[in-house]
């Protein structure tokens, strides 16, 4: 039986994911194509890199909930792939599509996720700890957060309005 913790784990959760799925769409709002590409001479990665990785992480997980539409550009990503120089990156319009393929599904799949999935094992093995799939999750969430951060960040060094939050 799922625990009150689980529960509120779950819900707190769902909220995050539910923010991120709202905040990634308008962290890319009017950036131009050519600006999403722009490195702005670094090695930095660029907003379409980063948008690509987000959408990407979002697939990854809902594949360890046994949901398997694929990215379009999962190759450009797969195995969490860093970026490519002299790569052309899809276009946003492609990573917001992908977005709300995968939005609504892997919400319901996280709000049904079992006590026995939550508490079994980390599906990334990662080397050196002992996770479960709730540090997964909880790690996949975080990492939007992150992504989100980064991608008003760019939207800011490349002159643009910065995000809204409604």
């Amino acid at each position: 039986m799922e625990t009150t913790l689980e529960k509120t784990a779950i819900h707190a959760l769902v909220n995050m994911y539910d923010w991120h799925t709202k905040l990634f769409k308008n962290v890319l709002d009017s950036i131009t194509e050519e600006d999403a590409q722009n490195r702005l001479n670094t090695k930095a990665n660029h907003m379409a890199w980063i948008a690509g990785s987000v959408v990407y992480g979002r697939y990854v997980i809902a594949e360890f909930l046994n949901i398997n539409p694929k990215q379009q550009s999962v190759e450009l990503f797969k195995d969490f792939k860093g970026i490519q120089d002299n790569t052309k990156y899809p276009s946003l319009a492609e990573y917001k599509t992908d977005w709300d393929n995968i939005s609504p599904a892997l919400r319901n799949a996280i709000l049904n996720v079992s006590p026995e999935q939550l508490n079994g094992p980390d599906p990334l093995k990662m080397p050196g700890e002992n996770l479960t799939f709730f540090d997964t999750l909880t790690a996949g969430i975080d990492r939007e957060s992150y992504c989100i951060g980064q991608l008003g960040l760019w939207r800011r060094l490349l002159n643009y309005e910065a995000v809204k939050y409604q």
